[in-house]
């Protein structure tokens, strides 16, 4: 008997060791198909850190730059497909709703700080986690808007920002600075307006229109405060209006740089710009949202966005989903993992530590304090290299001779012009 037994026990551990993943519990694995190569090596270490503290098999792959669509759609055919993949807007969501876990429930939500930046299907479930971001508006530097008699206080809207800049720019002699850098329109810097500040006229557009994927027609309700803002740009400005196609990026960030303007549009990237190349004191300088004259812009943040939005992969185990949601946790509750994540960019999570880009803290405390981001609706522009042609054109000769006749054909290259791109691209 004591024989019997001995075997039966012997049987049952060859088998245990033998096909454990028939027998054991089934810890699931996470396999994340990461689409930011500068990431890389940060998200490795981490994957590593997570794997030998919980022994999840944990993998990241990073695809080459520019081919983490077709990379995608390669590995998701395969058996081991990634758990956890990026999708990058509201028309790609489209593509890949099908393989997108709905996430409303999920415990990662409950960090974020917004939901601003996640992406949500035509049913309304939350699809997509925007895990990281990057934010764009005007820089100020608060020691010349000083000197001018001013403070940031003062500026709360389009009006109020309107009164600051003309005063300064009517006593720029007096004081030495200008309100606003030039708004060069050389492709060095054309892409500021003809995409960055042509994200609000979108964004308040597709808001009113409940607009999350890429339409074929706008209507243009909100291209006047677009010209509204452009307006300010260039009158209150040192920079020839007729010189303005070949005034390049960085003749505006030396302007600011060099004190010679107070108002700078441009991103958090400049930051380092700002304070290691020009040596600006880190303290006098901030961003402050584009306000553009629409109804309501005093509650809103700086223009934040993403293309860099995480789903958990609807079609793998069960166990593979809660393995990639615990990893998805773990990455923004855990010191190790947040601190990853907070070296890579901007990230929207309640543990994230204070970042050293003021810029970026100055969008964080906007968000904090209610504000709503005016998020990245420029994402959705068809054929978006012709199009930002047409209006970069419209808007020079616009510029050279401000009647309403030539902001007519501006508005003709935003609205038609979005029509016949839309219809290049989808037939």
């Amino acid at each position: 008997m004591k024989k019997i037994l001995a075997l039966a026990l012997a049987l049952v551990m060859v088998l245990a060791l033998a096909i454990p993943s028939a027998f054991a519990a089934d810890t699931g694995r996470v396999y994340w198909l990461n689409m930011k190569p500068e990431a890389d090596e940060a998200l490795q270490a981490m994957a590593k850190v997570y794997e030998e503290a919980t022994g999840v098999p944990t993998k990241i792959v990073t695809a080459a730059s520019g081919t983490y669509s077709d990379t995608l759609t390669a590995e998701m055919a395969k058996s081991e497909a990634p758990t956890l993949f990026n999708i990058g807007n509201g028309s790609a969501l489209l593509d890949w709703d099908d393989y997108a876990l709905a996430l409303d429930g999920a415990a990662v939500l409950d960090e974020l700080t917004t939901k601003d930046f996640n992406l949500v299907n035509e049913a309304g479930e939350t699809k997509a986690l925007g895990w990281i971001y990057e934010s764009f508006g005007i820089i100020v530097n608060k020691a010349l808007l000083e000197k001018a008699g001013h403070s940031l206080d003062e500026i709360t809207n389009f009006d109020s920002l309107k009164a600051v800049a003309d005063d300064i720019h009517a006593r720029a002699d007096e004081l030495g600075f200008d309100a606003f850098t030039s708004a060069g329109l050389d492709d060095s810097s054309a892409w500021r307006f003809t995409g960055h500040l042509a994200n609000l006229p979108l964004f308040y557009e597709f808001r009113d229109e409940g607009i999350n994927t890429q339409p074929a027609t706008l209507t243009g309700a909100y291209v006047d405060n677009f010209r509204a803002i452009w307006d300010l740009y260039i009158d209150d400005a040192a920079a020839e209006k007729t010189s303005l196609t070949t005034a390049t990026g960085d003749q505006a960030e030396a302007e600011f740089g060099e004190g010679k303007a107070v108002f700078y549009q441009n991103g958090t990237w400049e930051w380092s710009a700002m304070v290691d190349k020009f040596g600006l004191n880190p303290d006098d300088i901030t961003m402050i949202p584009i306000y553009c004259g629409v109804a309501g812009e005093e509650d809103a943040g700086l223009c934040s966005g993403t293309e860099n939005c995480l789903a958990v992969n609807a079609k793998v185990s069960e166990a593979d989903q809660k393995a990639t949601l615990d990893f998805l946790l773990w990455c923004v509750t855990s010191e190790e993992g947040i601190a990853t994540l907070s070296s890579i960019g901007d990230i929207p999570f309640k543990a994230a530590p204070a970042s050293a880009n003021g810029f970026s803290v100055a969008g964080s405390d906007l968000l904090a304090s209610g504000k709503y981001a005016v998020t990245w609706a420029f994402n959705y522009t068809p054929n978006v290299d012709s199009w930002r042609t047409g209006v970069k054109d419209a808007l020079a000769k616009y510029s050279a001779d401000q009647t309403d006749a030539n902001w007519a054909d501006v508005t003709s290259a935003f609205v038609d012009g979005w029509a016949i791109e839309y219809n290049m691209v989808n037939g």
